[in-house]
């Protein structure tokens, strides 16, 4: 089992091991799983991903970006770059032990998995849900009436915006466009068509750019975290079914 992660700052992640008790364990790989914004590990858009891939025989690391869930470190330093460099403190401690890795990210941790995969062999397989590509955009539609650094993300308390966070998303990173074409590790991208917060035409951009070399799901009706019960199955069946097609 893995004990312990840092990142580069020596904040330590907090994360959730689980390895498959599936007779059919797929024992070279490991799936990690990454939230957005405001959200931690124990999301069920996380951890119910991280449960239908266990029952399918992977073992799973969700983790909390720093800032974020019970994760060390400030909530207003969070933002893409900081994460894309924690994701590659988790990637390595999961590599000690495991010789493939898919990456999945929900929402702005979809952002991250394009920048890390873009330039860290280790990603085997990524998986982007409501995957965000135009993070300027992204930032003006939730915050633009907000003041960073006196604002707050969706009106949550625990969730202040901060300039850093606006400026990395608008003018550090701008969009993740420029990476797509970069990535040549098997991608599947689920979105749902009712999404309003990372809107379906950032999946449908990557497909354009992309054709064939990328899988794509979209789901009818489904909003950004696919709560509804039948919007959340048809999200699993996906991510298991694809993931399943690859060789222990």
């Amino acid at each position: 089992m893995i004990e312990t992660i840092k990142n580069s700052l020596s904040e330590s992640i907090d994360f959730t091991h689980a390895q498959s008790a599936h007779d059919s364990r797929q024992l070279d790989w490991i799936v990690v799983l990454g939230h957005g914004v405001t959200g931690n590990k124990d999301r069920p858009i996380v951890a119910d991903t991280a449960n239908a891939l266990n029952a399918a025989g992977f073992d799973t690391l969700c983790f909390s970006f720093s800032g974020n869930g019970e994760s060390e470190g400030r909530f207003v330093d969070s933002n893409v770059s900081k994460e894309v460099s924690d994701l590659g403190a988790v990637l390595d401690a999961v590599s000690k032990t495991y010789s493939k890795i898919c990456y999945i990210g929900h929402s702005m941790g979809a952002a991250v998995g394009v920048v890390r995969a873009a330039g860290d062999q280790r990603i085997d397989a990524l998986v982007s849900i409501a995957g965000m590509v135009d993070t300027k955009a992204f930032a003006e539609t939730e915050f633009g009436e907000e003041t960073p650094d006196e604002g707050l993300m969706w009106e949550e308390p625990d969730c202040p915006l901060s300039s850093s966070f606006v400026k990395d998303l608008c003018v550090t990173i701008g969009s993740v466009e420029s990476l797509v074409e970069v990535i040549e590790v098997p991608w599947l991208l689920v979105h749902g068509l009712a999404d309003d917060v990372v809107l379906p035409k950032d999946t449908k951009h990557v497909k354009a750019i992309k054709g064939d070399a990328v899988d794509v799901l979209h789901v009818e009706g489904a909003d950004h975290s696919f709560n509804e019960p039948d919007h959340k199955e048809k999200l699993l069946e996906a991510v298991v079914e694809w993931l399943g097609k690859f060789p222990a």
